[in-house]
């Protein structure tokens, strides 16, 4: 039976490229939202998810954070991806005949300067691949994309320049999600472990929540809060810190941390990428 991957996004997007990269042999599965990534998940219809979490200019991927927690999935593993952008058209096109460009609003946030060198006028669309696909069925020379190379391979387009992105330290960070807990070995090679957890809304309770890892040498790479259930309190949290929770710190440190909360979830014990080093 093929496995099945499922990503938000249409074909030729960085998430579909991400998928294509680690699991070349299964079957990408296109999701028009991130609900509806995890709804596949969670139904069996895929077996794995790869879900953008955050990214080195725009920040983190704000949905994401709120669908995680009570998902019932669980975060196996973790993948960066370079994000490099390209101005495509229809074959024959001349940058100078292009008027307007289409792609994702994060996308045009992040190549601003190729945008105002050419004067274009940039249009929204709802991801950077579904730019692409429109300006293929547009067939209009005046109209290009600001897309993944990937997808000017998937429809057909022409691309007039390459890695357009204003920065060259774009990167995206990925999480691949499961239904099944599937933690990485103690003592093989560098671990993440993500959990989130609930403080009650008093004076120093995040402060004694979080001594335990600086007093155990849990170095702590992540850490950010949202409201719950419609309250203007930062109540949850989301961390991430280096280590297994097997490991003697990080154990001690998870313990402490209990006392003081009134809920902790792991989310995921998961091998760190070499991105990391």
């Amino acid at each position: 039976m093929t496995r099945r991957i499922a990503y938000q996004g249409e074909p030729g997007a960085n998430s579909h490229l991400v998928c294509k990269q680690h699991y070349p042999d299964w079957e990408a599965l296109a999701c028009a939202s991130f609900e509806d990534v995890f709804a596949a998940v969670e139904g069996g219809d895929a077996d794995l998810a790869m879900i953008p979490i955050d990214n080195s200019i725009a920040g983190r991927v704000a949905d994401i954070h709120h669908f995680l927690p009570d998902s019932g999935l669980h975060i196996i593993a973790e993948h960066f991806l370079r994000i490099r952008f390209s101005l495509m058209a229809i074959p024959g096109t001349a940058i100078g005949d292009i008027r307007t460009v289409h792609s994702h609003v994060h996308a045009l946030g992040q190549c601003r300067k190729v945008i105002r060198r050419y004067g274009f006028t940039p249009v929204i669309s709802g991801d950077t691949a579904g730019a692409a696909r429109e300006i293929a069925e547009l067939g209009d020379p005046t109209q290009a994309a600001i897309s993944p190379p990937l997808a000017a391979e998937i429809y057909g387009l022409e691309i007039l320049a390459d890695d357009v992105e204003d920065e060259d330290h774009n990167t995206t960070r990925f999480v691949v999600l499961s239904r099944e807990l599937v933690e990485a070995a103690p003592g093989n090679g560098p671990v993440v472990t993500s959990f989130i957890f609930n403080v009650r809304n008093l004076p120093s309770a995040l402060y004694k929540a979080l001594g335990g890892f600086a007093t155990n040498g849990v170095n702590m790479t992540k850490l950010e809060s949202y409201m719950v259930g419609g309250e203007f309190t930062a109540t949850q949290f989301l961390a991430e810190v280096d280590g297994h929770p097997e490991d003697t710190g990080l154990k001690h440190a998870l313990e402490e941390l209990a006392f003081f909360t009134t809920d902790v979830k792991i989310l995921g014990v998961y091998p760190a990428d070499a991105f990391r080093g």
